[in-house]
């Protein structure tokens, strides 16, 4: 399996995780931001008088309210990537990387406006009264044309439906509940299985019902996790008053001079932190991926402009408030820079040749140019030889999390919380610890993602109580997050399989997602990240293709609401 894991990497190196590709979902936002003269700006305040019910009618074409497709796509959106997401982010990128997400939420905010636009407006109407869209609608249904003559997308449309279907396990359903189970095991000690069962049953319920019962339960379901989780952060954020200003000042002051080393943290450089930045703000708020347009296809409108405005709130809900009260709680904390007792993953380990000491700055800079791909040292492959949990070698350095490792301990794993000390020689190849015995390594060193995010939550008022809103904030954005995608791979079930494949679709979504609640995930997160460029990359070519269009349908729109709408207040549509 590490081979197959090791295999789709290589294939991710060249599309998702590729240089390219951030500059190709940022330049796309940029384009359409200006040749659409900032729309993100310009209608956001009429975009809150949709969403609030003001011009609703119950007789439009649709399944959902303005507010319900909202609902729907957040819960989709808003997940993993706002408790774990953030704190990656900055132990990546230190503070300036929250404010690249901030910049990337900002211009996706337009894309998301563009996209799901277009998915409205081509949308259909299927057999059984539901609405369809999505950007394999648009790709179908438009009149795409070069050098004077039609084109048939039909073929991109389907790469799109298919890399939607294999995403909705990849992003929406495996992932999702291993990381609930693994979460709720370790702060409440519930068993996996329990925990995967429980929730499977669920996540039937729900599911089952189509998208009016799906829009039912992710509109109360959103507000609520919502609630609980900022009670939470501002919980540490006022206890934590006095950092509040410096943690503001080191995202933005930190921007064109990179984050300097503080505490744990040995450094990052501008490139290292805009990459991170981009990269997390996108995986957050997954404007240009496509997948929100089919949550928003159900809204009842009959002008998809209206829908498109809707969208807008999203990035800015999900990125600009939920992952900045995220990072200000990581900051003001200063539990990101800190090391704390963890059992080091593997993949995260690299052990360096020679003894570089933290205290000294010129050791340190080494490490710094080292771990921010500028300079690279030699690595380390030869044995370690271990007494009693003691490494006795004192030729290396070892490196974990980017960060010195420091009381490192060596444990025999075999899976219990008191594990025997390990007496012997560990093999070391490549810096990668390549024995095949069952050993832990337990040490200090800086920590990431949602463990970071607990221990944060837990220098507040609610003291170690706020670990706890972080287990049940994961619980429920994780839970939304697979009670969407599910509505996202059956309607590109129902596109390249007809109605009638969806129960297939859902029965194996529901099974897939209990035995994912016990099982190591790693190579579902690799293929999760290649199945959601390869829905990224013919989306951007689809709305790019489309952009006159898109301009002609905000033109539409202006008419539409002038002969309407006459005494309204209302932006400038032209």
């Amino acid at each position: 399996m590490q081979e197959v894991n090791n295999f789709l990497i290589f294939i991710d190196s060249f599309i998702g995780s590729a240089t390219w590709f951030p500059y190709a979902l940022l330049g796309t936002g940029l384009f359409f931001t200006i040749y659409l003269k900032f729309p993100q700006i310009r209608f956001f305040k009429h975009a809150v008088k949709i969403v609030s019910g003001k011009f609703d009618r119950k007789d439009l074409p649709g399944d959902t309210s303005h507010f319900q497709a909202l609902a729907t796509a957040l819960s989709g959106t808003v997940g993993t990537g706002n408790i774990a997401g953030v704190a990656f982010a900055i132990h990546l990128g230190g503070p300036a990387a929250l404010f690249w997400m901030l910049v990337t939420a900002a211009i996706g905010m337009c894309t998301k406006f563009v996209e799901v636009s277009l998915s409205h407006k081509y949308r259909t109407k299927l057999s059984d009264g539901t609405m369809a869209g999505g950007p394999m609608y648009y790709m179908k249904n438009a009149n795409f044309t070069f050098n004077g003559k039609k084109v048939n997308l039909k073929w991109l449309a389907a790469i799109f439906a298919f890399a939607t279907v294999l995403s909705s396990f990849g992003t929406g359903s495996l992932p999702q509940i291993n990381s609930i189970s693994s979460t709720l095991l370790a702060t409440f000690g519930i068993d996996q299985v329990v925990t995967g069962a429980v929730l499977a049953v669920l996540l039937a319920l729900v599911i089952i019902g189509g998208i009016k019962r799906i829009a039912a339960v992710t509109s109360k379901l959103v507000p609520a996790m919502a609630i609980i989780y900022f009670i939470g952060a501002f919980a540490v954020i006022l206890f934590n008053y006095e950092n509040i200003i410096p943690s503001l000042m080191a995202i933005f002051g930190d921007v064109f001079t990179g984050s300097a080393a503080t505490g744990g943290f040995i450094g990052a450089n501008i490139a290292y932190a805009f990459n991170r930045g981009v990269n997390r703000g996108l995986f957050s708020n997954e404007a240009g991926q496509g997948s929100a347009p089919i949550a928003h296809a159900s809204a009842k409108a009959n002008e998809p402009l209206s829908e498109g405005m809707v969208a807008i709130l999203e990035p800015f809900i999900d990125t600009i408030i939920i992952c900045t009260v995220t990072g200000l709680v990581l900051l003001s904390s200063g539990a990101w820079n800190e090391k704390h007792i963890n059992k080091f993953e593997y993949s995260e380990i690299e052990i360096l040749e020679k003894q570089y000491v933290e205290s000294n700055e010129e050791h340190k800079n080494k490490i710094y140019l080292h771990i921010n791909d500028e300079e690279k040292l030699p690595t380390y492959s030869g044995e370690l030889k271990v007494v009693d949990g003691t490494i006795q070698n004192d030729d290396f350095t070892f490196i974990h999390s980017r960060s010195f490792a420091d009381n490192i301990k060596v444990y025999k794993d075999e899976g219990l919380l008191t594990d025997e000390l390990f007496t012997g020689s560990v093999n070391i190849t490549n810096g990668k610890v390549s024995d095949d015995r069952p050993i832990k390594f337990i040490g200090e060193s800086l920590v990431h993602s949602a463990p970071l995010t607990a221990l944060a939550f837990k220098r507040g008022f609610f003291g170690d109580w706020g670990q706890y809103i972080v287990s049940i904030g994961l619980l429920l954005f994780a839970f939304s997050t697979a009670i969407s995608w599910s509505y996202y791979g059956d309607r590109a079930m129902t596109y390249l399989f007809g109605p009638k494949s969806v129960i297939y679709y859902r029965v194996v979504y529901v099974v897939a997602f209990f035995f994912a609640a016990f099982q190591d995930t790693t190579i579902i997160w690799t293929l999760s990240a290649i199945t959601i460029a390869l829905m990224t990359i013919p989306n951007l070519i689809g709305i790019l293709w489309l952009r006159k269009d898109m301009k002609k349908t905000i033109g539409e729109y202006g008419d539409f609401f002038e002969e309407n709408f006459p005494g309204e207040n209302h932006p400038k549509f032209k």
